[in-house]
């Protein structure tokens, strides 16, 4: 209980120069407030009167999105996300933004079924790599990877032998690769991804999520990852 006594005010004194400076900083703060109100209230607007076309959806980001990560929930990519939604900058997206979505794409396919090729959906969790490679494949081959559990990155070579997936050490375009862990900068987990394309070197640059040194790297989805064929390395296709 606080006591009952005389309130005492106690006057702070500024000094000349200190009034200086808060008079100089004092418009840039307003300023900086306004800006962020202006921006704030123009997306805001945006969103709200955004109208998808025929045959599209809205879709409403949200904090720790970005283009990558919502075209490999929605079973398309981020390129003809970035043009359908004529987006200058594919890395600039806002929480609050729509972005319009083609009916036929899923918020995401994390628990549907999976019991065999070209089943409907895709049991490994949104943003692992392992999600991006088994939806990207399905993109370039419409068929899902067969495999359900014992399916770390690390175990897609000997899934793919138990489902007689062809496994091969020569990479071509649309192949998934697995590296073993600890190969090429993978994790514990080992990493898949997909390739995209091959190098005159016999190098391979795929396209990989979850893959980076920092936690914003691994949210992003890339098209440049550089590998090379080599031990720990497999490329796995349908037979």
């Amino acid at each position: 209980m606080q006591k009952k006594g005389k309130t005492h005010m106690h006057v702070v004194q500024v000094s000349p120069a200190k009034q200086r400076v808060l008079m100089t900083i004092g418009p840039f703060v307003l300023f900086s407030l306004l800006v962020s109100l202006m921006l704030y209230l123009g997306l805001s607007t945006h969103a709200a009167s955004i109208t998808c076309p025929s045959g599209n959806r809205g879709y409403h980001v949200v904090f720790g999105d970005t283009l990558g990560t919502i075209a490999a929930r929605s079973n398309t990519t981020w390129q003809a996300l970035a043009s359908s939604n004529h987006l200058s900058d594919a890395n600039l997206i806002f929480p609050g933004q729509t972005l319009c979505l083609p009916t036929g794409a899923t918020q995401g396919m994390k628990g549907a079924p999976l019991s065999g090729p070209g089943s409907s959906g895709n049991f490994y969790p949104q943003g692992q790599c392992t999600f991006w490679a088994n939806a990207r494949y399905f993109q370039l081959h419409q068929v899902f990877v067969p495999w359900t559990t014992n399916a770390d990155a690390w175990q897609w070579t000997a899934r793919a032998h138990d489902f007689n997936w062809n496994v091969d050490t020569h990479p071509m375009v649309g192949d998934i690769i697995d590296l073993q862990p600890n190969v090429q900068l993978a994790s514990g987990l080992g990493h898949v991804g997909i390739v995209e394309r091959i190098l005159p070197n016999g190098h391979v640059l795929t396209s990989d999520l979850n893959w980076g040194a920092t936690l914003q790297q691994q949210a992003q989805l890339s098209y440049n990852v550089e590998f090379a064929p080599g031990p720990g390395v497999t490329f796995i296709r349908q037979v």
